[in-house]
């Protein structure tokens, strides 16, 4: 493989299409292979009827044709879905890669497999494949339905079929080796990154959010999907156990998803319903100044592979209470969150934003030391040279 690498890389999502995080992961990576001087290609699902080929940002984009299918993306038709989608990822890619043959192939998740796997096969690229999560792991361990069993099987064909497997925990990479039964040799961690400037917001902006919400104080804030596994549950189980040792305390909740009239209604059951905020969907250039008018931000997630938003709360300039699970246990061992407490916990986390509360300078002492750690361990630069690395050691791999 010559210095510089032609990569093949497939998404599900990809912005402007963005459902999770998973989309601005690939983007700024492909962004940052692009401008280290490699040739990136990002093969993607598309919002018009008509394949979309067009370069941005250094990245050429080929964005699939919707197909006219009454499919929609829900629990019961994702199965199907996700076939429609791969099947026209998979005729995006074809007329490009007949005259540009890619060095690897990039997947990103399990809603890439069969594209990914046929395109190998088609070009003799060696595969990598990033695993941002597991089917398993979402549901704690266990495969309760037939779709959690089939999500499963196509991430461990997925997983085995791959030359090398990027994992962003350490968490992960021993999750994906067990239930794929995977060398250690073939699994590598790298973690996420952030773009630091993004996310450093205004003090202005800040003084605003923080004078819209917070009232006399202490503020908290959650950003993320209103899902069972992100673990808001458990925050304002502790929110109602600090009410009366914090009378002021409110609570910020940013974020939309499927649990969220069970979350209110919760919040209503403790009591605790004036003193939160549901700002529903925050857009991107609003976030940062909503986490850095927080006091602490709290990530309680029951699974979480990664986490970004402990990073983006750090650069924010926000304490960071972490639960002690899956890429944050990483997280908190290596600096980056100011205090820990065990998934689920209430009690736990009530007693960690107490201590935190009770120690301010102490808690920016810590946001300083996190800074300095993120912007070492977590930029774009190293994540990407180290995922050339890997390109690097799949074309040695492979024996295709």
């Amino acid at each position: 493989m010559c210095d510089a690498v032609r990569v093949l890389m497939l998404s599900w999502e990809y912005p402007p299409l963005v459902v999770g995080g998973l989309g601005r992961h690939v983007e700024a990576l492909a962004r940052e292979l692009s401008a280290s001087g490699h040739d990136v290609c990002v093969v993607t699902r598309g919002q018009s009827a008509a394949r979309v080929d067009e370069v941005r940002d250094g990245v050429r984009i080929v964005r699939a044709a919707i197909d006219p299918l009454a499919i929609d993306f829900t629990t019961e038709s994702l199965l199907s879905w996700s076939q429609a989608a791969e099947h026209a990822m998979l005729r995006a890619a074809l007329p490009l890669v007949r005259r540009w043959r890619p060095d690897v192939v990039h997947a990103h998740d399990w809603l890439v497999a069969q594209t990914a796997i046929t395109l190998t096969e088609l070009t003799k690229a060696p595969l990598v494949a990033t695993l941002h999560a597991t089917e398993a792991g979402r549901h704690q361990g266990w495969l309760p339905r037939p779709l959690n069993g089939a999500i499963h099987s196509v991430e461990r064909w997925l997983a085995q079929r791959a030359d090398e497997v990027i994992t962003c925990s350490g968490t992960m990479r021993d999750e994906a080796a067990a239930l794929f039964d995977l060398a250690p040799d073939r699994l590598t961690v790298i973690p996420n990154a952030i773009d630091a400037a993004r996310w450093q917001a205004s003090a202005p902006d800040t003084t605003a959010t923080r004078d819209r919400h917070a009232g006399t104080g202490p503020l908290l804030v959650f950003a993320g999907r209103l899902a069972h596994e992100k673990g808001v549950q458990t925050l304002l189980a502790a929110v109602g156990r600090l009410r009366a040792a914090q009378p002021g305390l409110r609570l910020v909740v940013a974020g939309t998803g499927p649990h969220a009239e069970t979350l209110r209604a919760q919040a209503r059951a403790l009591r605790i319903a004036r003193r939160v905020d549901w700002l529903g969907f925050v857009p991107e250039e609003r976030l940062p100044s909503v986490l850095g008018a927080a006091d602490i931000v709290v990530v309680p997630s029951l699974y979480e592979p990664f986490g970004i938003v402990a990073l983006e709360a750090v650069v924010a300039g926000a304490p960071l209470v972490v639960s002690e699970t899956g890429g944050l246990r990483d997280l908190a061992t290596g600096g980056v969150a100011t205090a820990a407490f065990p998934a689920g916990d209430a009690g736990a986390l009530a007693t960690a934003i107490e201590k935190l509360l009770a120690d301010p300078l102490a808690a920016q002492r810590a946001v300083a030391r996190a800074a300095r750690i993120v912007g070492r361990d977590y930029s774009w630069p190293a994540v990407a040279a180290r995922t050339v690395e890997i390109y690097e050691r799949a074309a040695g791999r492979s024996v295709r």
